[in-house]
């Protein structure tokens, strides 16, 4: 691609400077730059890693009768992994039927895979949890923290149900016992090789489409949280933190803080080697 038609790609898809920046590892000062015209003659492997983080997913092929009434419709067994045969269709009661050891998210009718999270991935989100957990015990307010693995149907429909990392819900009548039902207040992701593409563009969108007030991208990879509040569903309030820094709440003005260089220093082994 051209630059011109990179820029083109980033309005189609709506993506943030950000969010160029976390899926191709190029330093947003120089994303920045690049698409705010500054530079003109960018580095060849600069370029190559914006093409692939602006580049299209590849398309799932349809291997079964879409019309089956078969629950083993649902998908394909291959030697390269499951493929999803009716794309785009699929619902709550389709994600329901599922066994027990398949783990996927529903977004818009669309299931994706989730792999097993790798230790520093778990290590993360228990950390983010604790802090949290115990910050709201000791304000004794109506939120509640949650971890992964817990649905939550996003749009109050029957074709959105995601399991975030780690969420807060401050209206407990969205609890009932089986699901979240409605966007949470807070959602944090933690960026894992399987996950990381749909977790920065995807669910970004659904998120502020949905109502969630704040949404973190935590990137263990590359030491970053990239901070969504969404006032009035826009993506004009972005912060972009180290994991050197303490990342304050914003739906609590900032009273409750997480210590990313407390957390990195506990797993430097792991993170390191990430």
């Amino acid at each position: 691609m051209t630059i011109e038609e990179m820029k083109k790609r980033k309005a189609e898809l709506e993506y943030t400077n950000e969010a160029i920046s976390l899926l191709s590892g190029v330093p947003l000062s120089t994303v920045a730059k690049i698409f705010g015209g500054v530079t003109t003659s960018p580095r060849y492997t600069t370029l190559m890693a914006l093409e692939r983080a602006l580049s299209p997913e590849p398309e799932t092929l349809v291997l079964r009768d879409p019309h089956s009434s078969s629950d083993l419709s649902l998908m394909e067994e291959t030697d390269h992994g499951r493929i999803w045969s009716r794309q785009g269709t699929y619902t709550l009661k389709d994600y329901l039927a599922l066994p027990d050891d398949i783990r996927v998210e529903l977004i818009d009718g669309v299931f994706y895979d989730m792999s097993s999270p790798v230790n520093v991935h778990q290590f993360i989100a228990g950390e983010i949890h604790r802090v949290l957990a115990t910050f709201l015990r000791k304000k004794k307010g109506p939120c509640m923290p949650f971890i992964a693995p817990a649905d939550v149907q996003l749009d109050c429909d029957d074709k959105t149900i995601v399991q975030p990392d780690v969420f807060v819900v401050c209206n407990r009548e969205k609890i009932p016992r089986n699901r979240v039902f409605g966007a949470p207040d807070l959602v944090i992701e933690i960026l894992s090789p399987s996950t990381r593409k749909k977790d920065i563009t995807i669910k970004t969108a659904k998120y502020m489409n949905a109502g969630v007030r704040e949404y973190w991208i935590v990137d263990p990879m590359r030491l970053k949280v990239l901070v969504y509040l969404f006032n009035d569903r826009n993506y004009e309030n972005m912060y972009l933190y180290g994991f050197d820094q303490k990342v304050p709440v914003g739906i609590w003005n900032g009273e409750c803080e997480v210590d990313f260089a407390d957390i990195h220093d506990y797993l430097s082994d792991w993170i390191d080697e990430e």
